[in-house]
């Protein structure tokens, strides 16, 4: 029941903002499209860039659609709002809330993916996505809500989430295997960029659009990450109910 409720609250938030949160899904990533796939004319790996680049940017649109929709929120909440002290005292279970903020973040950020996959449909890449695809990005979404959960935790002021966006998020997006193959960084770096959360999505989705089979070695990883930042915010969250 506690799920259900927080995700009533979501429902309401996306119903309430549906024009701003559909425009912002919409602005950045069509403008990667336009500039790299179709302002800067390339091809990767034998292919036009831009096959390349859409799964790319639908990863990362479902990364930051769930992360901005949990950390920036639920930081709001616990620190000014005070409404985070209210759940701590009522009846809702703690998993059951957390569990609620992670489905809720990962259904925003497969909304935002959503949306970039009807803009594109109409360039005719021959790209291919399926119910794979989308349990795909519901589990990036999932990793990264886990993430926003534990940060709004982690945060001392409201200032804190954006500086861990822009040390942490935005070089994902840039390097996880969105606009170029892992394959290009050298050494220990590359290895530990393509074992992050948006290289395996990013790969999977791309593997997926082509045509090709479903690696489940990667599905495993983000259920592992998944379940590792789970952890964490409950951790994060029975400790201070316990102070």
């Amino acid at each position: 029941m506690g799920i259900l409720t927080i995700l009533w609250e979501k429902w309401v938030e996306f119903r309430r903002d549906f024009y701003k949160i559909t425009l912002a899904a919409m602005i950045a990533p069509l403008m990667y499209l336009i500039v790299f796939g179709m302002g800067i004319q390339t091809s990767s790996h034998g292919e036009p860039y831009l096959n390349f680049l859409i799964p790319g940017v639908v990863s990362l649109t479902t990364m930051n659609g769930s992360f901005n929709a949990i950390a920036q929120n639920l930081n709001v909440q616990r620190l000014y709002e005070k409404a985070f002290d209210q759940v701590m005292i009522s009846p809702t279970p703690l998993w059951q809330f957390i569990a609620g903020q992670i489905i809720g973040g990962s259904l925003r950020g497969l909304y935002a993916g959503g949306i970039i996959l009807l803009l594109t449909m109409p360039i005719g890449t021959g790209l291919v996505f399926n119910g794979w695809s989308l349990l795909v990005m519901f589990l990036n979404g999932a990793v990264f809500s886990a993430i926003g959960v534990v940060v709004s935790f982690l945060a001392k002021n409201h200032a804190d989430v954006p500086r861990f966006s822009n040390y942490i998020i935005m070089p994902m997006a840039f390097l996880c295997n969105t606009f170029f193959s892992t394959e290009k960084i050298p050494g220990f770096l590359g290895n530990f960029v393509a074992a992050l959360p948006l290289s395996q999505t990013s790969h999977l989705i791309r593997t997926i659009a082509s045509g090709g089979a479903v690696n489940y070695l990667s599905i495993l990883i983000l259920v592992i990450y998944l379940a590792a930042f789970s952890v964490t915010a409950s951790w994060f969250i029975y400790k201070k109910k316990n102070l």
